[in-house]
């Protein structure tokens, strides 16, 4: 290394030899004006020192980022889960078969999911509020037109609430949802999940609204009309209040492509297979409890209010086991909570009284609601940087959306004819051999390619871990951990 000698008019050479003992090579003569050139200008870089990242884990930002993204849960996650009303209105109303009638939800909840890889890339690239001003427009704009279609005509009512609402929503609801790791590292798993209780608060409202509205003398039309209404107040206020972090996160130039890093992670993409499979059956009851309750000749209102109390359940499953997987890691949560949820199917077929459907609602409302909270977050540890958070929790949202798309339309054909019941509940039912798959990725090396991924257990490193800074991938590669909150 070189080393300035005291009268400034040569360098003296240095060679480490050890890490105890150095020994002068030779003493080259320089001229006294550069080198006073080169102490100004070290000076100067030394004064202005690059300005400090943003402070995150608070904050008036981070917390209005929260109620805005509740907000846009609630209105588009959280008015999908309220298909169950739908299922049973236009099955009773003979629009189609119950098989027929769940595509339109399925291709919903489809959208809903997989429109998560534009928009989550759209997020990553500083365009959010282009996509939630996009997404808002032709949500409501959907929706009113949900309420001037013809019952008896499918196709009508596919195209605007199967399409039309599911585009929208999509756009809305992933970066609403990824735009919280721009706020927050070590309670990111909390935070999502408060967003994410937005779904389970519209859960409740929507249904209950909605059922109120059809059947007592308002009718389908102007029920739809008065959700609408409901849903743009909100989307405006959801779209105020959230704000993001791009020019802070931006990565930078001339660095590894995130697509790159992602294409390379063989345990993401075993985690995502993982969770396709078990959304896959994870949402069956969300599509035919309702019309299960009724078909088993309960009360109208128990029918109405039990798939209010499923997603009422699910408002603290979402809470209370994301504040968990803060404390001890996402994976060592998620992956109980989905077996557990998966054989809970099961108590369906003692559920055919009053007490036994209201007991399975709360129960699997609690822990499906809590999966569906911990996904995203549990995919978010795989990123290295919050530039590849958007893109990834989109690229997994993408594919668990043909878990969504295909599972109540197989669970629908199952039923018919004349609504076989143990049919459905053993194909939801299976699924803890195939969602134990997520619980693989924590065991994977890395590939040799990336940087090695800090392990799971813990969560985060102790802080005042001394860290060696002799070399820029040691610092680079902390602070990555921390960003990603593994």
């Amino acid at each position: 290394m070189a080393h300035l000698s005291s009268n400034l008019s040569s360098v003296s050479v240095l060679v480490d030899e050890d890490a105890t003992s150095k020994k002068d090579v030779t003493t080259i003569p320089i001229d006294l004006q550069p080198v006073r050139i080169s102490i100004e200008k070290l000076e100067l870089a030394n004064d202005n020192p690059p300005a400090p990242a943003l402070p995150m884990d608070g904050g008036r930002a981070a917390w209005l980022s929260v109620l805005g993204g509740f907000i846009a849960a609630f209105c588009t996650f959280g008015a999908g889960n309220s298909f169950g009303v739908f299922q049973d209105y236009y099955t009773l109303q003979g629009t189609s078969t119950p098989s027929n009638i769940s595509w339109i939800g399925s291709v919903q909840f489809f959208f809903t999911f997989a429109m998560g890889l534009p928009a989550g890339k759209l997020l990553d690239a500083g365009y959010f509020h282009h996509a939630q001003i996009v997404g808002a427009v032709l949500y409501v704009f959907s929706f009113f037109m949900l309420s001037l279609v013809d019952t008896t005509k499918y196709y009508q009512i596919f195209l605007s609430q199967g399409l039309g609402i599911g585009l929208g929503s999509g756009l809305i609801f992933v970066p609403a949802l990824s735009v919280q790791a721009h706020h927050w590292k070590r309670r990111r798993a909390l935070a999502m999940g408060i967003v994410l209780s937005g779904t389970s608060c519209g859960g409740v409202v929507y249904p209950i609204m909605l059922n109120k509205l059809f059947l007592n003398g308002v009718g389908f039309a102007w029920g739809v009309r008065a959700a609408a209404f409901l849903t743009l107040g909100l989307l405006v206020i959801a779209n105020l209040t959230m704000s993001t972090r791009t020019k802070s996160v931006a990565k930078p130039k001339g660095g590894p492509s995130p697509l790159g890093n992602i294409m390379r992670d063989g345990p993401y993409w075993i985690a995502s297979a993982g969770a396709t499979l078990t959304v896959l059956g994870l949402y069956i009851p969300y599509f035919y409890l309702q019309l299960f309750a009724t078909e088993h000749g309960l009360s109208t209102s128990l029918s109405f209010y039990s798939l209010a109390a499923l997603n009422g359940a699910s408002f603290f499953g979402r809470n209370i086991l994301n504040f968990l997987a803060d404390q001890y890691g996402q994976f060592n949560i998620t992956c109980p909570v989905s077996i557990v949820s998966a054989g809970l199917v099961f108590a369906m077929f003692g559920a055919g009284t009053p007490a036994g459907v209201l007991v399975f609602a709360i129960l699997y409302g609690f822990f499906s609601g809590g999966f569906a909270s911990l996904l995203p977050a549990t995919l978010a540890v795989f990123s290295r940087d919050l530039s590849e958070v958007g893109i990834r929790i989109g690229i997994g949202f993408f594919l668990t959306g043909f878990g969504i798309l295909f599972g109540s339309p197989i669970a629908g054909a199952l039923i018919n004819p004349g609504f076989h019941w143990s049919r459905m509940i053993i194909f939801s039912g299976v699924r803890p051999l195939l969602s134990l798959l997520s619980s693989l990725p924590p065991s994977l090396p890395p590939p040799p390619s990336l940087p090695p991924r800090p392990s799971f257990f813990p969560r985060v490193l102790p802080p005042g871990t001394p860290i060696h800074e002799g070399t820029a991938r040691a610092r680079i590669t902390y602070e990555c951990y921390h960003v990603a909150g593994c």
